[in-house]
């Protein structure tokens, strides 16, 4: 099946993993806002954990919501037990199975309707990476049990995008309150707004803030 985007022709999208790009953004953002300088000079650089396949993260995403870390990484072991990992096989798994694994019916939904997305051509690793960060949003937030937060979280930590800016997140808003006194009775339209003066790199902008309320990485 065709891709619902047309192939790009432009080079592929910067990711932060790059060799030089993190030093890059770093360098770009010294001196816009003092608390974000401090903020810099504390943390390091994300690790960039690998974890599988574009369907397998977004597989163990839709695990893990509304559910405790422990209780997310159980049930993850349960269904990488089952063996399969290919979207195709996923799909032809009985809701049955699934659910023995410990998985609402809600989830096992998501899980299918992920399976079939991917494998029927409707999202592919090649389109996720060649495509924009709207148009990943568009593509992902189709997929039943996958909202814009989840895809803010896949653009940054498997796409590696520079430039995502995921407001609703709570631990961002009371990050940016925290150190920006400005901010701290601002609405979020005002938090988006001083969010532009970033612009390229407000992935690494979220990153550091986020380091600075928990210095242990996210594993997305």
């Amino acid at each position: 099946m065709n891709s619902p985007f047309p192939a790009m022709a432009e080079d592929a999208p910067v990711r932060l993993d790059q060799e030089g790009v993190w030093d890059r953004a770093m360098q770009a953002l010294r001196g816009i806002d003092a608390p974000l300088d401090v903020l810099m000079a504390r943390c390091g650089r994300p690790t960039w954990a690998e974890s599988g396949s574009a369907f397998q993260t977004l597989a163990r995403a839709i695990t893990g919501q509304q559910i405790s870390v422990r209780a997310a990484d159980s049930l993850w072991k349960r269904f990488c037990d089952l063996g399969t990992f290919e979207p195709a096989a996923v799909q032809e798994l009985s809701p049955e199975r699934l659910r023995q694994c410990g998985y609402s019916l809600r989830k096992v939904d998501y899980l299918k309707d992920l399976a079939r997305h991917f494998s029927t051509g409707l999202v592919t690793e090649a389109t996720l990476r060649a495509a924009s960060d709207a148009q990943v949003q568009a593509l992902l937030t189709r997929v039943h049990g996958i909202g814009r937060w989840s895809a803010e979280m896949f653009l940054i930590f498997y796409l590696r995008r520079p430039d995502v800016f995921p407001v609703a997140d709570l631990g961002l808003q009371r990050a940016l309150r925290l150190h920006f006194p400005e901010l701290r009775e601002a609405p979020v339209s005002d938090l988006v707004l001083h969010a532009e003066r970033w612009r390229p790199w407000r992935s690494v902008v979220t990153w550091v803030l986020w380091r600075s309320l928990d210095p242990v990485e996210v594993v997305y």
